[in-house]
């Protein structure tokens, strides 16, 4: 496949895409832009799960049975770290602690995080570009019936159980597109077939993203198609809380709504066939987006491609 694909991307669903866009098309030709409002400090290391899922995806080193991490993944300091009592509530695995330790020493010499990942990528001979959205600090929080949360007290540490009322992006205003994002989602028609939205969480993934004034104003000016994967099957979310929060915000849980919701930015929306297209007034199609093997990961973004086209004509 000819010309360049851009990818708004949060972590698991949205590493799923990555990885079928290449199988199909060469790797160097794809360019992920990663949430990192998901990224906070623990133990003293940086941690950047959104982008280390893409790494571990991309690589083949990721879990297939967790959905995170690293396969084959010992966890030794964890082990420590309890019998010293030590907090247990996020998971570090040996081999995982690798990313972590070497992204804190680069980033505390001065390097940022768009460098730190390319030099990742590279080491792992990934030919996607990997690129943060920003090397600015971006952090979500929420407003729950039990106060205010960091993304990782929530999402991790209470397992999505607290009702969100409302949701925020501290350092959001003032952050900048990390090098790199705006020329991939500005490059001309002839070299960028497609800016696609992964289907990521809108609210938590893709909404950091969305949140840098200079990636939604390149957004609104792309030359090419922008076409959002609906994260709904059936009616329902595949992992995570994004049904459960659209409930709590009084959102209906429709592809119509996910299409009110990113109005302004996307022409076109991929929606699974056992969900309903009413009320979708843009560009539309239906296949079956569930992403268990990697023929269904083909399957996908294949069909994002070929709705991309369709709008372009």
């Amino acid at each position: 496949m000819s010309g360049r694909v851009v990818v708004l991307t949060g972590g698991v669903g949205g590493a799923k895409l990555v990885l079928g866009l290449a199988q199909i098309m060469p790797q160097e030709r794809i360019t992920a832009i990663v949430n990192t409002g998901d990224d906070f400090r623990h133990l003293g290391l940086h941690v950047s799960p959104d982008i280390d899922t893409l790494l571990y995806t991309l690589s083949g080193k990721a879990s297939v049975a967790r959905g995170w991490g690293r396969e084959s993944e010992s966890w030794n300091f964890m082990e420590a770290l309890c019998s010293l009592e030590g907090p247990d509530w996020f998971a570090l695995g040996d081999g995982d602690l690798a990313l972590h330790v070497l992204r804190t020493a680069r980033l505390n010499a001065g390097t940022p995080l768009s460098a730190i990942t390319e030099q990742f990528a590279k080491a792992w001979q990934i030919g996607v570009r990997i690129l943060p959205m920003s090397n600015d600090p971006v952090s979500t929080h929420l407003d729950t019936d039990e106060g205010p949360m960091s993304f990782q007290t929530y999402f991790v540490a209470r397992r999505c159980e607290p009702k969100v009322k409302s949701i925020g992006f501290m350092g959001g205003a003032e952050a900048r597109a990390a090098p790199g994002v705006i020329d991939a989602i500005l490059e001309p028609m002839a070299e960028v077939r497609a800016v696609l939205i992964a289907p990521s969480n809108p609210y938590l993934s893709i909404d950091p993203i969305l949140a840098l004034t200079d990636i939604r104003d390149a957004l609104a000016r792309a030359k090419v198609p922008v076409v959002a994967v609906s994260p709904l099957v059936g009616g329902k979310a595949v992992k995570g809380p994004t049904a459960k929060l659209m409930g709590e915000l009084l959102i209906p849980v429709t592809p119509c709504a996910i299409a009110a919701h990113y109005a302004g930015v996307i022409q076109g929306l991929l929606i699974d066939e056992r969900d309903s297209a009413e009320g979708v007034e843009i560009a539309c199609a239906k296949i079956d987006t569930l992403m268990l093997s990697l023929d269904d990961r083909m399957r996908v973004a294949r069909a994002a491609l070929e709705l991309a086209q369709q709008i372009a004509r």
